[in-house]
């Protein structure tokens, strides 16, 4: 007879693991599509992509927890009492998760008040790169030397954020020295021209050559010109370059750091 007892668990306990595992799969399939579904339906309505990837992955995990509490239904835990035994845990439970559960929030409050979006470029917590996914609870970036960094939403949403690329267009500064010997009005002239030509540079808003300060062995000069945000590093390249050959070729020297030692009295023979 106790053969038969353990037979018959075995054969109803199996049937039922067999079950849940193809109903867990199931789901996992059904779950995934309908993420897929979801994202796809944003995508048509043109929403942002932060939110399009976020709400997929809501729906996916949302539908695999479902199928889970469902699952426990087979066994005979009956979903009230699973609540209940979540409820009588809840403190253990946020404990255990408060990490996580501070990352969701973030990334919440992240697509609410949207300081940077997928495609975007930000710096955060000494970090900057390409905003590849705003998920439940990281940010995917990318590095301008493409490596692959992973930020809790927590350490983002907490730290200072710079979203360098969120306006259409930046300003490029080029700082210079000169001699003290060269004419102010001759060297103005000069750099104003330069930053006039450069490639890149917009018209308006217009360039502007600024005299800076008068430092310990130059006159410093800070050229500035306005350009599309994607193409900044040309720009700065470009007008770094130009001013280097105007200046030689006008003549005009760009000192560097030297020292002066003054010997008093004689030299040891």
């Amino acid at each position: 007879m106790e053969m038969e007892k353990i037979i018959e668990l075995i054969v109803s306990y199996g049937t039922k693991i067999v079950g849940v595992l193809v109903f867990i799969l199931v789901a996992w399939i059904v779950a995934g599509m309908l993420g897929g579904a979801v994202r796809r339906a944003g995508e048509k309505r043109d929403m942002d992509k932060a939110v399009v990837r976020f709400l997929g992955q809501l729906t996916k995990w949302g539908v695999l927890a479902a199928a889970v509490v469902a699952a426990l239904g087979v066994f005979g835990i009956e979903t009230t009492s699973f609540a209940a035994i979540l409820a009588s845990a809840g403190l253990a439970i946020g404990l255990a998760f408060q990490g996580s559960l501070g990352n969701f929030a973030a990334g919440i409050m992240l697509l609410t008040f949207r300081p940077f979006t997928v495609d975007h470029v930000i710096s955060t917590g000494g970090v900057v790169g390409k905003v590849i996914e705003i998920g439940l609870f990281t940010v995917t970036l990318d590095t301008p030397d493409n490596r692959r960094i992973i930020v809790p939403n927590s350490t983002v949403f907490g730290a200072t954020i710079e979203n360098i690329t969120f306006h259409d267009k930046r300003r490029v500064d080029v700082g210079v020295g000169t001699d003290y010997s060269a004419n102010l009005k001759e060297v103005r002239d000069v750099l104003e021209k330069v930053a006039a030509s450069v490639e890149g540079g917009l018209e308006d808003p217009g360039p502007q050559v600024f005299l800076k300060e008068l430092g310990g062995s130059s006159i410093d000069w800070q050229v500035r010109v306005w350009t599309e945000t994607p193409n900044y590093w040309d720009v700065y390249q470009a007008l770094t370059n130009d001013i280097k050959d105007a200046l030689d070729a006008a003549e005009i020297g760009i000192p560097f750091p030297q020292m002066d030692v003054h010997v008093d009295g004689k030299l040891g023979e």
